[in-house]
């Protein structure tokens, strides 16, 4: 099939390749429409690896996906041909303990669309399992459906959390993980939230979720805002979505006594936490890994209106025009936030 392969570090193709999929009795053939660039993606374009992921080898890329069923499987019986859906990219060991006891994200043998060697869905088709293929409504677009996957790290973060109403939160980075994060904050009770970045264009976006507070830390101190937000108690929750080192180790000064803090971001090196800043406080340190048990919520808040994430698209290629998508998003424009590869043209 056609599709835009990751040759090596640096150098894409858009060629036919052979990828070997087994169609089950529970399983369902997927046309990919819409595919959105992760920062994932384009790291491994950059460097050519991701913590232990590295690529040796041809591989796929793209994670964010939504798309048309084209054939199902004799057991699958809440799908159908036609249905315009999204799919959970992370496919687990179903007998794994971690499995088994709900966190299906934690399975270290999962197969993660993108992380090599999986291909990921950069392609025209994909065969993926039912139980992890969600049908989008009928007022939720095939562009929006590809927002599900980014989307769902943020309201997994708001509900590890266990956001209560009226809780004030922080969100250190505004990219798309940042910005859909605060929206999940809003939308699970939070009163306010506080969105800390240096970009201006992306803090305007957020400006217009409604009771978010922007701060562009070029011009303002996030401690002193935080503090008079709440009368110099500190935030309720902290989340840490940039993976910036000086962001991450910013997160005791904000936090109230008895707060919690959650890391989203993932820092590319390993950075240092003041533990006696946070015992003083008796800071919660909770932190998550990309989603489980949340894509149907996902979809429900879009249907329901709560969350809007079609602002965060800024920018969408052909397929043809996939590798300028990805060299675009190695530098992108400061207001933009989701780029998209639609596959129509394929």
């Amino acid at each position: 099939m056609k599709a835009l392969v990751l040759e090596k570090k640096g150098v894409f193709t858009i060629r036919d390749i052979e990828i070997k999929e087994t169609m089950g009795d529970n399983d369902v053939e997927i046309k990919i429409d819409v595919v959105g660039v992760c920062g994932s993606d384009v790291h491994f374009y950059k460097h050519g690896k991701l913590g232990p992921f590295v690529v040796d080898k041809p591989v796929v890329l793209g994670h964010e996906a939504a798309g048309t069923i084209i054939k199902v499987g004799s057991a699958v019986k809440k799908l159908n041909v036609g249905d315009r859906v999204c799919m959970e990219p992370g496919i687990p060991n179903w007998q794994s303990e971690e499995s088994l006891q709900g966190n299906y994200n934690l399975d270290p043998d999962i197969k993660f669309w993108a992380a090599p060697p999986v291909h990921g869905c950069l392609r025209e088709t994909v065969v993926h399992p039912a139980a992890l293929t969600f049908k989008l409504p009928d007022n939720v677009s095939l562009e929006e459906g590809a927002m599900v996957e980014p989307l769902a790290v943020g309201m997994y973060a708001v509900k590890k959390a266990q956001v209560q109403p009226g809780d004030v939160a922080v969100v250190l980075g505004a990219g798309t993980i940042g910005l859909l994060l605060a929206a999940s904050a809003l939308a699970g009770g939070c009163s306010k939230v506080m969105l800390v970045d240096m970009i201006q264009p992306k803090l305007d976006m957020a400006a217009k979720l409604g009771s978010v507070v922007p701060v562009n830390i070029k011009e303002q101190n996030p401690n002193d805002v935080i503090a008079m937000l709440t009368n110099g108690r500190g935030a309720d929750i902290v989340f840490e979505a940039s993976g910036n080192r000086q962001a991450a180790e910013s997160v005791f000064d904000l936090v109230r006594p008895a707060g919690k803090i959650v890391f989203v971001g993932c820092p590319s090196e390993p950075i240092s936490l003041d533990i006696v800043k946070a015992q003083t406080k008796e800071a919660t340190l909770l932190t998550i890994f990309r989603y489980a048990n949340i894509y149907s919520r996902a979809i429900a808040q879009m249907e329901s209106a709560k969350i809007d994430v079609k602002p965060f698209i800024t920018d969408t290629y052909d397929f043809d025009k996939s590798v300028e998508a990805f060299d675009y998003a190695c530098n992108p424009k400061p207001e933009s936030v989701k780029i998209q590869i639609n596959l129509n043209n394929i």
